[in-house]
């Protein structure tokens, strides 16, 4: 599936990945949270990245995130290609 991946100090990137659990886990380098920032969107996160003091990566919707992030689609209970591609980078740009 398309992604929005944001590593820490890094610039946002689309990237494909495969939509599996462990795919995912690998991108965020633990146990994955979804945080949703729209109807059709959430942010991966790792679930434990402040307690590991994973990197300060950017603030977005509000919410402060720590190392790698990645931006997917959502749809009923179902992680999706990432919508609006083009809305979302420049949103994370200036994060």
């Amino acid at each position: 599936m398309k992604a929005i991946r944001k590593k820490p100090g890094c610039k946002p990137e689309v990237i494909d990945i495969e939509n599996t659990l462990e795919a995912l886990q690998a991108e965020v380098e633990g146990h994955i949270e979804a945080v949703t920032i729209s109807g059709d969107a959430v942010i991966i996160c790792n679930e434990e990245g402040r307690l590991l003091g994973l990197p300060h990566n950017c603030r977005f919707c509000g919410i402060e995130f720590v190392g790698t992030i990645l931006i997917v689609g959502y749809a009923g209970d179902t992680f999706c290609d990432v919508p609006e591609e083009a809305f979302l980078m420049k949103s994370l740009r200036h994060a």
